[in-house]
């Protein structure tokens, strides 16, 4: 069985980070380094952060589609197990669920963290 048709049957994974949420990677070579979420990719388990796994791309000029060409600077996916979601109250933690009861019986889940049950959803 080849490579391809293996990572086509993978489970997606549940992440519960979401597009622009702060986070800190807690392992891998940009340890300590905080950014935001740029894209998430549930099929992979892996995320984009903003100016973290910086990786390097060749690209051959091409005048039709406005490529300058050179080397060109890019993030690059880091697994979600690597990262931690950042608290605006206690900095990196958990992410728990509160499940409310809204007015005409619909249940709403807001993302919490489990240090202090501050929710981390902007809205």
């Amino acid at each position: 069985m080849s490579a391809k048709l293996k990572k086509d049957k993978r489970e997606p994974v549940r992440i519960q980070l979401k597009k622009n949420d702060q986070v800190k990677v807690i392992a891998g070579r940009d340890r300590g380094k905080t950014g935001r979420v740029l894209d998430v990719d549930s099929t992979t388990g892996r995320i984009f952060v903003e100016h973290i796994n910086m990786i390097k791309r060749h690209t051959k000029k091409n005048p039709a589609k406005q490529i300058a060409g050179g080397i060109a600077e890019k993030e690059g996916p880091i697994a979600v197990s690597n990262v931690m979601i950042l608290c605006g109250k206690c900095g990196p933690a958990r992410i728990g669920h509160n499940v409310s009861e809204a007015p005409g019986g619909k249940t709403r889940r807001t993302r919490i963290c489990r240090k202090c049950g501050q929710t981390l959803d902007k809205k």
